[in-house]
C-alpha cells in the first residue's frame, strides 16, 4: 500500500510537470498577436437636411469600436463589430475619430474626416402683392423645397431690418410712401448655402375706399333730414358743387360710384361748399351725421351755414384709410350761436390746405324717435310709429309711403328687401319695453307684395 502511494505521487508531479511545459509553450502566441488593421468607418448621409449620420466601423482584427463624432460630443459610443450607430450633425466639415478594439485588447486609432452638407432651398417661387385693404401694405409669400423659412428685405431708405416668414407664410410691410422698390427675398433651410429672388415692385396707395360706408339705421321721415346718401330722402335741387372759387387752389369734384354706392369725392380739399336746394329748418333736430373716408387728410373741418347768423365749425380729426362716422351733435353748433333754423349751405375745409381727397357719405341731419311712439297703443308696431328698425344677413327695411290700401289703411308701411344673391335676409324692430303675450297668443302681420 506504500508503495502505491509512492507510485500515484510520481504520477502527479509528472502530469504537473507536462502542462506546465505545455502552457509555457502557448504564451508564444501573445508576443505575435496584432492591434486591428485598416480600420475605417462607412457614411451614409441622408439627402433630407436633417443631417442624419449612419456610421458602420470596420476593419481586419476588431471586436468593437469606439466612435468619437467629433461636434462636441463628450462621450463616445461603443459599437460592436458589424453594426453602426446613427448621429445627427449640422452642416459642416467634421473630424471622426474611431478606436478599434481586438480580442487581445490592443487598439488602433485612427481619424476620418466627416462632411455634412445640405441642399440649398430651390424651386423658390415667390408672389409680391399690394394689399387690397391696406394702402402701401406689401404681402409676399414664398414656398420652396428644402427651405423652412425666408427673410424680405423690403427695400425702403433706412430699414435694412427683414421680415421673417414660415415658408408658405406671408410676410407683410407697410411703406411710408407709394414708388417702386427694390424687394429682395431670401430662402433659408438647413443649408448654410442660401436662395435668394429680387424683383422691383411698385407699391400703390389706396386712393379711395374699397368698401361702402355703414348703412344707416330706418328712421320715420320726420325724425331726419338729407342733404346727401342713399338710404332717406334727399333735399331736391342741392348743389354738391357751387362755384365758390375752389378751383383755383386745385381743388376739383366728383361723384364716386363703388359698385353702386356712390358717394361725394372732393379732391385736392381746399374748402368746398354745398348749396342746398330749399332753406332747411334743422332746429327740431338733434344730430349731424357725417361719413367721411381719406388716404391723406389729417382732419376736417364741418361748417353749417345759416343765413341769419353765417356759418360755426366743428373740427374732426379722421383715420386713414378707412370710414370714419361723425355724429355730432347740434348743440357744438348752437352753443356758438348758430342758428339751425334756416340752415342754407355746408362748408368743409380740409388740412393739410389741397393737400388730398376726401370721400362723404350719408350726410343728414335726425332726431332720436319719440319715447312716447315706442310701443302702440292699438298694434305691436303700425309703421306710423316705432322704435327702431335694422337688419341682418343681407336684409334691408325702410318706412315708405303704403303702396296700396287695399285691405291696409296706414299711411306708411315697413318694405323688406332682401338682397340679390342671399338665400335668407331678415330685418328687426326693437322696442323700448318688453313685450307680454299673457292674454294674446296670436300675433297678425299684414304683408303686400308686387308679385303674384
Amino acid at each position: 500500500m506504500k508503495a502505491l502511494k509512492y507510485i500515484l505521487s510520481i504520477v502527479i508531479a509528472i502530469v504537473v510537470i507536462w502542462s506546465c511545459s505545455d502552457i509555457e509553450d502557448n504564451f508564444d502566441f501573445v508576443s505575435s498577436a496584432k492591434a486591428p488593421e485598416k480600420v475605417t468607418a462607412l457614411y451614409h448621409i441622408t439627402q433630407d437636411n436633417t443631417g442624419l449620420v449612419t456610421m458602420t466601423p470596420n476593419s481586419e482584427g476588431a471586436s468593437f469600436y469606439e466612435i468619437y463624432f467629433g461636434d462636441g460630443t463628450v462621450n463616445p459610443v461603443k459599437v460592436n463589430q458589424g453594426e453602426s450607430v446613427q448621429h445627427v450633425y449640422k452642416e459642416g466639415n467634421y473630424k471622426v475619430k474611431i478606436v478599434g478594439t481586438g480580442v487581445t485588447g490592443l487598439k488602433t486609432e485612427v481619424t476620418q474626416d466627416l462632411v455634412v452638407s445640405f441642399i440649398a432651398p430651390r424651386n423658390l417661387v415667390v408672389v409680391i402683392e399690394n394689399d387690397l385693404a391696406v394702402s402701401k401694405k406689401v404681402n409676399v409669400t414664398a414656398n420652396a423645397e428644402f427651405a423652412t423659412f425666408f427673410e424680405v428685405f423690403f427695400g425702403e431708405a433706412g430699414n435694412t431690418t427683414p421680415v421673417s416668414a414660415n415658408i408658405g407664410g406671408t410676410a407683410s410691410y407697410v411703406y411710408k410712401e407709394a414708388g417702386k422698390y427694390t424687394i429682395r427675398v431670401v430662402a433659408k433651410g438647413g443649408a448654410i448655402q442660401t436662395t435668394t429672388f429680387t424683383k422691383e415692385f411698385d407699391v400703390t396707395a389706396i386712393l379711395q375706399p374699397i368698401a361702402s360706408a355703414a348703412t344707416p339705421p330706418s328712421r320715420l321721415p320726420s325724425d331726419v333730414i338729407s342733404i346727401y346718401g342713399g338710404k332717406y330722402t334727399n333735399v331736391a335741387g342741392t348743389n354738391y358743387n357751387p362755384d365758390w372759387g375752389q378751383s383755383g387752389q386745385g381743388s376739383s369734384y366728383a361723384e364716386f360710384d363703388l359698385s353702386g354706392d356712390k358717394m361725394l369725392q372732393y379732391i385736392k380739399l381746399s374748402y368746398q361748399g354745398i348749396q342746398f336746394g330749399s332753406t332747411v329748418d334743422a332746429s327740431s333736430m338733434e344730430y349731424l351725421h357725417i361719413d367721411v373716408w381719406t388716404a391723406d387728410v389729417t382732419s376736417i373741418e364741418i361748417y353749417p351755414i345759416s343765413i341769419a347768423s353765417g356759418e360755426k365749425k366743428v373740427t374732426k380729426t379722421l383715420v386713414k384709410d378707412q370710414w370714419n362716422s361723425f355724429d355730432i351733435p347740434l348743440s357744438d353748433f348752437t352753443s356758438q350761436g348758430l342758428s339751425m333754423a334756416d340752415l342754407h349751405q355746408f362748408k368743409f375745409v380740409g388740412a393739410p390746405w389741397a393737400g388730398g381727397t376726401v370721400f362723404i357719405d350719408n350726410l343728414y341731419f335726425y332726431k332720436a324717435p319719440s319715447p312716447t311712439a315706442m310701443i302702440p297703443t292699438s298694434s305691436i308696431a303700425s309703421f306710423e310709429n316705432f322704435k327702431e328698425i335694422s337688419s341682418f344677413d343681407g336684409g334691408d327695411m325702410t318706412v315708405v309711403a303704403n303702396p296700396s290700401k287695399t285691405g291696409n289703411s296706414s299711411d306708411f308701411v315697413g318694405k323688406l328687401v332682401k338682397g340679390s344673391g342671399q338665400v335668407w335676409a331678415g330685418s328687426k324692430i326693437t322696442f323700448n319695453d318688453a313685450l307680454t303675450f299673457t292674454s294674446e297668443t296670436t300675433v297678425k302681420v299684414k304683408v303686400w307684395s308686387p308679385r303674384v
